[in-house]
């Protein structure tokens, strides 16, 4: 059987970012669909998850590679910033964020240590603060 699905997927395109995000917006509007109960949603998700599967058993691989990369042209700017803003919301637990009062920068300090002196990396500026 494990031969047969090799066998059968030689020469075509397969999943790829596009095809993933399709997946997870025909999911969503599944959902929306359980919980408003409103039949276009339904048709519109089946309709995306129909085009994934085409998209990911075509044989047309140039064309399904160009696809894939206008999406990520405009996904990616979009996903760094989901990224940076995740690892600001973690880093808020252990460390105070802070500008210096010379030159606008951001400064990193640990929580709970107590005053500290920094000196800020781009302009040179010592201060104190507590942290």
């Amino acid at each position: 059987m494990r031969n047969f699905f090799r066998k059968f997927m030689v020469g075509r395109y397969g999943p790829d970012h596009l095809c993933i995000a399709m997946i997870v917006f025909s999911f969503a509007l599944s959902l929306l669909h359980a919980i408003i109960g409103y039949t276009p949603l339904l048709v519109l998700s089946y309709a995306a998850f129909g085009l994934t599967l085409f998209r990911m058993l075509s044989r047309n691989v140039y064309r399904r590679r160009a696809e894939n990369d206008k999406f990520i042209k405009y996904w990616w700017p979009i996903w760094i910033k989901m990224k940076r803003c995740t690892k600001r919301a973690k880093q808020l637990r252990t460390h105070k964020v802070t500008k210096c009062p010379k030159c606008g920068a951001k400064l990193r300090v640990p929580r709970g240590i107590g005053k500290l002196r920094i000196t800020c990396s781009k302009c040179g500026e010592k201060l104190f603060m507590k942290s």
